[in-house]
C-alpha cells in the first residue's frame, strides 16, 4: 500500500463566488482521498496524474483538465511531477478519508 502524502498547496485568488489554489506534488505520489460538497474543476499544467473517481481512473495530462462531480470519493495518484489549478466555490467543503 502507497503512503499517502499532502501535496504542496498555494493559494492564488480569491472572488466574490469563486477561488483558485495551485497544488503540486511528485511522481509517485498518493494524494489523500476525499469527496467535496460541490463540483470543482482541476486543471493540469504540468505533468500527468491519475484521477481515481469511482473505481475509474482518469488520466489527466498537461493542459487537460476535469469537472469533479460532488459527493463522490476521489482521488490522485500523480504519474510524473505535477502541478495543477484547483478551481472551486468559496463554500465548499471537504471530506478526507484516512
Amino acid at each position: 500500500m502507497k503512503k499517502i502524502t499532502k501535496p504542496k498547496v498555494v493559494p492564488l485568488v480569491r472572488g466574490k463566488k469563486l477561488h483558485t489554489k495551485q497544488m503540486e506534488a511528485k511522481a509517485g505520489d498518493l494524494l489523500p482521498k476525499h469527496i467535496a460538497t460541490i463540483e470543482s474543476v482541476l486543471v493540469v499544467i504540468e505533468g500527468e496524474c491519475i484521477l481515481e473517481l469511482e473505481g475509474v481512473d482518469h488520466v489527466l495530462k498537461q493542459g487537460e483538465s476535469f469537472i469533479v462531480p460532488p459527493e463522490i470519493a476521489h482521488q490522485i495518484s500523480v504519474v510524473e511531477d505535477f502541478k495543477a489549478i484547483h478551481v472551486m466555490t468559496n463554500d465548499i467543503k471537504f471530506k478526507f478519508f484516512d
